[in-house]
């Protein structure tokens, strides 16, 4: 590894995203297979391939993930609850929520922190909350952390990489926020083993990408002195 980079291996670190509209069974296979085999944290896909997913790595290690509400928010509570039961039926174990970012901005917090805790109650799930930093303010990240976490959530997540991604200074903010309470979710834009190095020395405990093969090969290019 780089001298300016301890050895940490990345690969547990990682939930490899497969989160494109033109995502096909055959890519699910392939995803499932490719988290199994590097020891990756989880797999990150769309409601209609939780189950594929869940039977394809079933007695496996890497945990099923999908996305609620993805990827802006706006549908109803009653919706996102019943695409987060569907999806713990159908196998998922953990789910990434996107937050209604237009009732946290029009102060309506009590709405949000509803909407999240009964995902968390309901499901008993591990709960990651988008909270798409980039249309936030500081003050608008602080407040929406807190209210997630008041709500259950597990992980507080940056970004849905639709509108920007990661950054470091985000990361760090969200971890002096959360103060070890809950884990950080760095997502979106992550592409090259420098940044995902900087995230988790930032504070990230996990990291969503669909470059994770290629993040391997740039770390083992890093190791022998590339």
């Amino acid at each position: 590894m780089a001298a300016d980079y301890p050895d940490i291996d990345i690969a547990p670190f990682i939930d490899h995203a497969l989160l494109t509209p033109t995502a096909t069974p055959e890519q699910v296979e392939q995803w499932c297979e490719e988290a199994d085999r590097f020891h990756f944290a989880a797999v990150c896909l769309h409601p209609a391939y939780v189950k594929q997913a869940a039977e394809l790595l079933h007695a496996k290690n890497p945990k099923v993930c999908t996305v609620i509400g993805f990827p802006t928010g706006a549908t109803t509570s009653a919706v996102k609850l019943y695409e987060a039961q569907e999806a713990v039926e159908n196998g998922a174990t953990e789910l990434d929520v996107v937050i209604n970012l237009g009732w946290l901005k029009a102060g309506k917090t009590e709405e949000v922190h509803r909407e999240i805790a009964e995902i968390c109650e309901e499901t008993g799930q591990t709960v990651k909350v988008i909270l798409e930093t980039n249309l936030l303010t500081d003050a608008e990240k602080n407040l929406a952390a807190e209210i997630c976490m008041e709500a259950g959530a597990t992980f507080l997540k940056t970004s849905t990489g639709w509108n920007g991604g990661a950054t470091v200074a985000d990361v760090r903010l969200l971890k002096e926020i959360a103060k070890e309470r809950v884990g950080i979710k760095a997502s979106g834009g992550i592409r090259t083993v420098h940044q995902a190095l900087d995230l988790i020395l930032a504070g990230a405990t996990r990291l969503g990408t669909s470059c994770s093969i290629d993040l391997l090969r740039q770390r083992d290019n890093l190791g022998k002195g590339g």
